[in-house]
């Protein structure tokens, strides 16, 4: 179990990353448009991500 963990931890920084390292300014601005979002919408964003992810993984599995 730990191993999948860690694998899935690993998985999530190097998909972190591809963003600071492509593109810089892009994910500045975009860190600016999440600054200014209110609490509503990015409570709803969460919400579909997270739920995109459940999904994903009822679907691979």
């Amino acid at each position: 179990m730990w191993s999948e963990l860690l694998t899935a931890f690993a998985l999530v920084l190097v998909l972190e990353g591809i963003m600071p390292f492509i593109n810089p300014a892009g994910l500045r601005r975009m860190i600016v448009m999440v600054a200014q979002m209110d609490d509503v919408t990015l409570r709803i964003v969460g919400l579909t991500s997270m739920l995109s992810g459940v999904l994903l993984l009822y679907l691979v599995h």
